[in-house]
């Protein structure tokens, strides 16, 4: 009975306790904030698909080329005429006065292959003779057309002018491309500059962190007259030393976070990222194999914006080209038209037609146009060579500062290892008093510039990777990726 008296009791405590301490570990899970999420180079260039301004500006491009297109066929456009003529004259049969004209109503409109057209309705007015088409009382269907048979079939100003804007589309698309893969190289360039800023930071502080540490022992020691009092003042200098030194990396960082802001828009504003989001570097990816790259090689070629553009600017000139071998045809063009001099009225309102031939003697325009965008033909296929072999060479320079950079980070490794080694060994003689604190600090400065060199060495290398992707125009071949969402509702994208 005493035994199950004691098993009651024990169970209402732990009731009791129960609620409370569940209680205290809810709030527990509430209050304590979430860790922040590391920024990512991908989603510093989601950002700038998202809202860099100079990306935006480049999408103008397209409106632009859409106006450029309406205004090219602005020159087909159909037109509504309304034109009234009235002429008053004296008629030799019988010397009355007269007063005969017509009011026209039609639509005038040209094709992009040079024929113009013209259809309506004339009404005559006063006593005027009909002699072809008439209906009604005065009544005329009046019809019109003018065809070159040479010189402008097919190929004219204005058609010429419409071809070169439907390439104002693809022309925009290049311009946004060339911008995006600008934008991304100098952003992925400023995100490891910025990385590496922030890691050179904590190199520095845990460096002063160890100094600090140093003097307080050597201050200890010096106390008990285990070490000369010289050895507290060359322990508090390399704090200060130190103390300096780390303050140098925090402005860099800071400057960095500047730059770093002007690749991330929040609200049409650059926004500085939180250094408490400064991501590791990832480990080094396997390098592309040779058929990878010859691929990669022959995809650049084509769609790197540099040889696009080249492409595009061959397409407009030979428009002009073509456009200037037709202007060396003599000018061969007919036409019909209803009769609108005022003088044909006592004969009536009827109908002309005609057929004219010109025919350029010396031809030195044509000749000189021709000549002009035939040089101008020349020249692009030498730019697209260049353009081309420049696509080559950027891609293996790539690649050697990948193989660099990786041969770069192994021996920077190696080195801090070996630094470290020294560093610990050299504290250890200091312990048992076989050392100064001068060569206690040597061998610290040393481990930190190893360990800085082995930052630069990986932010080189991730920068490398981001070279060979922009040579290769993968930036421009790829969508733009989508804009990550903070698991935290309400949070900015700097906090």
């Amino acid at each position: 009975m005493k035994n199950y008296a004691r098993v009651l009791v024990v169970a209402a405590c732990a009731l009791c306790w129960l609620p409370a301490g569940s209680a205290t570990a809810e709030e527990t899970g509430k209050s304590k904030p979430l860790p922040p999420i590391p920024l990512s180079l991908n989603e510093v260039l989601a950002w700038i698909d998202r809202s860099h301004p100079l990306l935006k500006g480049a999408g103008t491009e397209k409106v632009s080329a859409r106006g450029k297109m309406l205004k090219a066929l602005g020159a087909f456009e159909p037109v509504l005429v309304n034109d009234t003529e009235i002429e008053r004259f004296i008629d030799k049969s019988n010397n009355k006065t007269q007063s005969v004209g017509f009011n026209d109503t039609l639509v005038e409109a040209r094709t992009p292959w040079g024929f113009r057209g013209s259809a309506g309705i004339r009404q005559a007015i006063g006593d005027a003779k009909i002699p072809d088409l008439a209906f009604g009382s005065g009544q005329q269907v009046i019809l019109g057309g003018f065809l070159p048979l040479l010189k402008g079939l097919m190929i004219n100003p204005e058609n010429a002018e419409l071809q070169r804007s439907e390439l104002a589309d693809p022309r925009a698309e290049v311009k946004i491309s060339q911008t995006r893969q600008d934008l991304f190289l100098a952003a992925a360039s400023q995100f490891w500059d910025w990385v590496s800023a922030a890691k050179f930071v904590d190199v520095q502080r845990r460096a002063l962190g160890v100094a600090e540490e140093r003097l307080r022992q050597v201050e200890g020691r010096a106390k008990a007259g285990a070490v000369a009092p010289l050895d507290v003042v060359e322990a508090g200098q390399e704090v200060q030393r130190r103390r300096e030194i780390a303050i140098s990396a925090q402005r860099a960082v800071e400057q960095e976070q500047y730059k770093m802001s002007m690749f991330l828009w929040e609200n049409q504003t650059p926004t500085a990222p939180q250094l408490e989001r400064v991501p590791d570097f990832p480990p080094p990816a396997a390098p592309p194999t040779a058929e990878t790259v010859k691929a990669d090689k022959l995809l650049a070629k084509t769609d790197r914006p540099e040889i696009r553009e080249v492409d595009i600017e061959a397409k407009v000139n030979n428009i002009d080209l073509e456009l200037a071998k037709n202007n060396l045809l003599p000018s061969l063009d007919l036409e019909a038209a209803p009769a609108r001099a005022p003088e044909k009225f006592v004969l009536g309102l009827g109908y002309r037609f005609g057929a004219e031939l010109r025919i350029p003697i010396l031809q030195r325009r044509s000749r000189g146009e021709v000549m002009e965008a035939q040089a101008q033909a020349d020249r692009l296929v030498l730019v697209q060579k260049y353009r081309e072999q420049q696509v080559v060479v950027d891609v293996d320079n790539a690649l050697s500062a990948i193989e660099r950079a990786k041969e770069r980070v192994a021996a920077a490794t190696e080195s801090l290892r070996m630094a470290k080694t020294l560093e610990e060994g050299e504290r250890f003689r200091f312990s048992l008093g076989a050392t100064s604190v001068l060569f206690v600090n040597l061998r610290e400065r040393n481990s930190v510039d190893s360990e800085m060199q082995l930052v630069r060495a990986k932010a080189d290398y991730q920068k490398a990777l981001a070279l060979y992707q922009w040579a290769t125009g993968s930036w421009a071949r790829s969508q733009p990726s989508a804009v990550p969402v903070n698991y935290r509702v309400g949070a900015s994208f700097s906090k």
